[in-house]
């Protein structure tokens, strides 16, 4: 009895030990043949495209994972449902998995994989958010890495037009700050909808998944407007889209510049402010990655040195591609002396990335600034990713995507 008892206490333990010894590295996910997209994938008979989920794996022991998929509402909560639960096809079992060279010393494996897959096992029935998360496949409630994605079977055509304004409302010094755009979405409903149940239009800006702009249908302001004509006709008005500017970008794929180690984000050194200074062009928020088979495709301690002007307030935050544009406590930069330092790790590739100031307030971000440090310029390139939304009321209820528009500020 006790010999059992000291076998499964062995047991509990060993597998406890390889969890927390499971990390999962460079996770990327994006819609095939676009790397540097939002991953919005387009269903549909004649209009296709899949999703590609691309990650590497840090462990001692060969890892057993699966990968599952739930349907969500407007905040990213996996919806508790049994129609929307997708149940037999929602989940990849046991996926296959390379190793990587043996000059990548900070992990082991490499994955890549295509949603809906050849298999059958995965499908995306519904038009809307969805999450998926990589999990213990013993135990799948062992989440090692999760993401965010949209499935889209456009029933409507969206008609977006965007204009280069100034505010109106008040007198801005410097003028710079108050270049805007204003996009408005048009689209009539197809017969087979109902009014009622047109909900809400959201635009995320690059890949800005976080910090989306918004209209609802039942809350108008002066800057976020519903229009419908009584009929089938609508129309979404969304003002004062702060333009910024292009992103900053670091290239480690140089080996001969970039070596192993400790590396500055940029061979020069320390980056300095750019509100009078328009950028280069970027990826529009994404990242490349050097190839998972390339030997040299390995991990770097990435320095980034900023040194922002004295009058500037807040904390500075570091954000880019490699943290999904997230505002985080974690990348907050350490300032000493005027220099403001932040090292995090990266695999060789290309990254867009910016300096954000913010304020931590009990525990939580507020008072975002993304123009403070960066400037903000008409000129500059930005995607907006349109989503119309539709609360359908089948299967118990659902917010679904009837129509989806892609347009570039230039």
């Amino acid at each position: 009895m006790k010999k059992n008892i000291l076998l499964s206490l062995l047991f509990i333990i060993l597998i406890g030990s390889s969890y927390s010894q499971v990390k999962i590295k460079s996770l990327r996910y994006y819609p095939y043949g676009d790397e540097t997209s939002l991953p919005v994938i387009m269903q549909g008979a004649d209009n296709s495209t899949p999703l590609v989920i691309d990650f590497d794996i840090d462990s001692k022991f060969v890892p057993d994972l699966d990968i599952i998929f739930r349907f969500c509402d407007k905040n990213w909560k996996p919806v508790d449902n049994l129609f929307l639960a997708n149940y037999g096809q929602n989940i990849s079992y046991n996926i296959d998995f390379t190793s990587l060279p043996a000059s990548v010393l900070n992990a082991h494996y490499h994955y890549n994989g295509l949603f809906p897959d050849q298999k059958g096992s995965v499908s995306f029935p519904f038009s809307g958010k969805y999450m998926f998360f990589i999990t213990d496949a013993l135990d799948t409630s062992v989440v090692y890495a999760s993401g965010q994605f949209y499935a889209v079977s456009p029933e409507a055509e969206l008609d977006v037009n965007l204009k280069k304004e100034s505010l109106e409302d008040k007198n801005y010094y410097p003028l710079e700050l108050g270049r805007i755009f204003n996009i408005t979405s048009k689209f009539n409903l197809p017969d087979k909808l109902f009014p009622a149940f047109v909900n809400r239009l959201e635009i995320i800006e690059n890949k800005k998944i976080f910090y989306p702009y918004q209209v609802d249908r039942s809350f108008n302001t002066n800057t976020r407007q519903f229009y419908w004509d009584g009929n089938k006709a609508f129309s979404f008005l969304i003002r004062d889209i702060k333009p910024g500017n292009e992103y900053r970008q670091t290239d480690l794929r140089d080996i001969n510049k970039f070596g192993k180690g400790n590396v500055n984000a940029q061979f020069d050194g320390i980056e300095y402010p750019r509100f009078d200074k328009f950028g280069y062009h970027d990826m529009n928020g994404g990242d490349q990655l050097t190839d998972f088979n390339n030997e040299y495709a390995d991990y770097l301690n990435v320095n980034f040195s900023f040194r922002p002007a004295d009058n500037f307030y807040g904390k500075v935050f570091l954000t880019g591609s490699f943290n999904n544009w997230q505002i985080l406590p974690g990348y907050e930069m350490s300032g000493s002396g005027g220099l403001y330092n932040k090292t995090i790790e990266l695999k060789r590739g290309v990254f867009d990335y910016q300096f954000v100031t913010a304020d931590i307030i009990n525990g939580e971000i507020k008072n975002e600034d993304w123009i403070q440090l960066e400037g903000n310029f008409w000129e500059t390139e930005n995607v907006y990713n349109i989503f119309v939304y539709y609360e359908d009321p089948a299967y118990g209820g659902y917010e679904k995507i009837i129509a989806y528009q892609k347009i570039t500020s230039k």
